[in-house]
C-alpha cells in the first residue's frame, strides 16, 4: 500500500488485519461447507439447489480472494495453513453428515448469518476510517445477504412442497 493510502487509514491496522484473517478463515470454511454440502445433498429439489450452492461456493472463494488481497495491501500476512481456519473462525463449520437437503440448507444458513454479522461489524469498524476495506466489506455483505435470502426461499419452497404433499395424501 502506498504512503498516502496508509496515511488516510484512521484505525488500528493490526486489529484490522486480525479481523480480516478471521474473515478469511470463515470464507474458506464457507466455501468448503457449500461445496461439499452440494455434493452430498439428497432430497427434494436437489437438482435445482445443487448448482446454486456450487455458485455460492464460488462466490465465497471470490470473497476469500478479496480479503487476502486486502490483508496483503495492508502489509499483513494472511493465514498460511488450513489448520488455522477452525482456530481463527468465529463461525462454526457444520459437518454435512446428514445429507438431507433441508439439513444442508440450514447449515449453510447458519454460516451465512455468521458471515453477515462479520461483514456488518467490519463495515462498521472501517466506516469513515478505511474506505477501501469498507467498500469491500459492504460488497461482500450484500452478497452474503443475497445468499441468506436464497437459502430462506429454498427452505420455504421445500416446506410448502411438503405441506402440499400432506394435503394431497389426505
Amino acid at each position: 500500500m502506498g504512503i498516502k493510502g496508509k496515511e488516510i487509514i484512521n484505525l488500528d491496522v493490526d486489529k484490522l488485519i486480525e479481523i480480516l484473517n478471521k474473515a478469511l478463515a470463515e470464507e474458506w470454511l464457507a466455501y468448503y461447507q457449500y461445496w461439499i454440502g452440494a455434493r452430498m445433498m439428497e432430497g427434494p429439489m436437489r437438482s435445482e439447489i445443487e448448482p446454486e450452492l456450487l455458485l455460492h461456493a464460488t462466490q465465497e472463494l471470490g470473497h476469500a480472494e478479496l480479503v487476502v488481497n486486502r490483508i496483503i495491501q495492508l502489509g499483513g500476512t494472511p493465514i498460511l495453513t488450513p489448520a488455522d481456519w477452525m482456530k481463527m473462525s468465529g463461525c462454526d463449520y457444520e459437518i454435512p453428515d446428514d445429507p438431507y437437503v433441508e439439513v444442508i440448507l440450514k447449515q449453510n444458513l447458519d454460516g451465512e448469518r455468521c458471515a453477515i454479522k462479520r461483514y456488518s461489524e467490519l463495515a462498521d469498524f472501517t466506516n469513515g476510517k478505511d474506505h477501501v476495506t469498507h467498500q469491500m466489506a459492504t460488497q461482500i455483505l450484500n452478497e452474503e445477504l443475497e445468499h441468506e435470502q436464497d437459502i430462506e426461499d429454498w427452505i420455504t419452497d421445500i416446506e410448502t412442497m411438503k405441506e402440499n404433499f400432506k394435503k394431497l395424501r389426505m
